[in-house]
């Protein structure tokens, strides 16, 4: 140690800059139930969860976590825990059953009082059009595939900004559009449950123009209030080797994971390395003239949704594959380290490495962080308490890479951590547990879990402790 050492202060705490974002996140059919009150209609999601065997015990979200008739008490949680912002999702078929026509007074009303309540907490709305709750009607006639799907999606933005927008600035679009085409329409793992490389790489276009055309329709309801988003749930990849091989199978996920997304919105193109993976799927004739105009409509922010890095190689994809154009060119392996509950490795590097990424390639863009967490096999113990140490270390992992790659020059404006209630994790049904909040499924009691008091301590701070 020198002189100069010993007069250092020594730094324990890496702070966030002031007015970073702190929040939490939920999706409505995850969280709401009450899934056929006030005029609500099925979506894709109550269809599939009632299919046997595509949903963990059949689980489904009917009741969830009950927050349609619970949402003060949720609510007031948030504002326990200091968050100062909260990322929700509009269920489309409460408030347009049919995908169609006029809204349901209802359905809307409640989120009016949702955002009034959260305008009372001082906690700012940050609204999600969609995520993943196609109103199953709008599915019977084609669904995402289908080009009319993202008309009436434009239809909604509109009917929501006129409901919300004298309360809501903050408006995302889409939640984690390759979700919804890959794993619902790709391989079937996610609703609607259709197994079709075509309809994913059509789904996916129209996902797209949805989010353009939905951001025109906010824009034009709003247009001195909107800030505009859209969520991604982009790949963090990584070859098993340096070769070439291995090194070309990264490309060709990166194109059908994450360009396919980013280009269009961004660059007003589809890739041309997609085009040519998938010539033998589709011409791409689909795409209409002005479409990539519409879909390159201009953001304010891109959320980023991340868990876990994927580490691919040069192989055979096992059948059936979400990764259109991709199939017999690439394999993927378990990457090294802990696992979560969900059998997904902890690296909050990858998070580092795709902030710094869109640092490089959008550096006009700011971000938010808005899905990370993980799931851990939580319980109550005989007190009452539920001691989650492993998703403490998650979380504080991953911050430390937000606040490395804030560092480093990218403009991270926020982090929602996922999420803020135990919930219906989609096809695991109920053996999943992602929130701070324990919720008995039977009682509908709520504790908090340690993860819950560490957060409020870190926002409060507006810090995480060095380790």
């Amino acid at each position: 140690m020198t002189a100069l050492d010993a007069f250092t202060p020594k730094v324990t705490e890496l702070r966030f800059p002031s007015g970073f974002r702190w929040g939490t996140a939920t999706a409505a059919y995850q969280i709401e139930g009450a899934a056929s009150e006030d005029g609500r209609t099925p979506s894709i999601w109550d269809t599939f969860s009632r299919t046997p065997g595509k949903v963990h015990h059949g689980d489904t979200g009917d009741i969830a976590a009950d927050h349609y008739h619970r949402m003060p008490e949720d609510v007031a949680l948030m504002r326990r825990l200091g968050v100062t912002d909260y990322r929700f999702s509009v269920a489309w078929p409460r408030v347009q059953p049919t995908g169609r026509g006029p809204a349901v007074q209802k359905g809307l009303d409640f989120y009016r009082r949702l955002v009034d309540e959260l305008l009372k907490a001082g906690i700012r709305p940050v609204a999600t059009l969609y995520h993943w709750d196609l109103p199953q009607e709008l599915e019977n006639t084609g669904g995402w595939p289908q080009r009319e799907t993202a008309q009436r999606f434009a239809e909604y933005a509109t009917i929501m900004a006129e409901a919300l927008g004298d309360r809501v600035a903050t408006w995302t679009t889409l939640n984690e559009p390759w979700c919804a085409a890959f794993l619902g329409y790709g391989n079937g793992v996610h609703a609607p449950g259709r197994t079709s490389n075509l309809g994913s790489l059509r789904a996916a276009h129209h996902l797209n123009l949805a989010h353009g055309w939905a951001a025109q329709a906010l824009r034009a309801a709003l247009p001195d209030t909107a800030e505009v988003s859209l969520t991604l749930n982009l790949h963090a990849l990584r070859p098993l080797t340096p070769s070439a091989e291995d090194l070309d199978a990264v490309r060709r996920i990166d194109a059908v994971a994450n360009r396919i997304f980013l280009d269009p919105v961004f660059r007003g193109r589809l890739p041309d390395d997609l085009i040519r993976d998938t010539a033998g799927i589709t011409d791409w004739s689909f795409v209409q003239g002005g479409d990539l105009t519409a879909t390159s409509t201009p953001i304010d922010s891109l959320g980023i949704n991340y868990y876990a890095p994927t580490v691919v190689a040069a192989g055979e994809t096992e059948s059936p594959s979400p990764w259109a154009g991709a199939e017999h060119h690439v394999r993927f392996l378990p990457a090294p380290g802990p696992r979560t509950a969900m059998d997904w490795p902890v690296d909050a590097g990858g998070l580092y490495e795709l902030l710094t990424r869109l640092r490089d390639e959008l550096p006009h863009i700011p971000l938010l962080v808005t899905e990370n967490g993980a799931a851990y096999h939580d319980y109550a113990d005989p007190s009452g308490h539920v001691h989650d140490p492993e998703r403490i270390a998650y979380l504080h992992s991953h911050l430390t890479a937000v606040h490395q790659a804030i560092q480093d020059g990218v403009d991270v404006r926020g982090y929602f951590l996922w999420s803020l209630l135990d919930n219906f994790e989609w096809a695991y049904g109920y053996s999943k547990r992602f929130g701070i909040v324990h919720v008995d499924f039977a009682t509908q009691r709520r504790t908090l879990k340690d993860s819950a008091a560490w957060y409020e301590q870190t926002i409060a701070r507006n810090a995480v402790k060095k380790r």
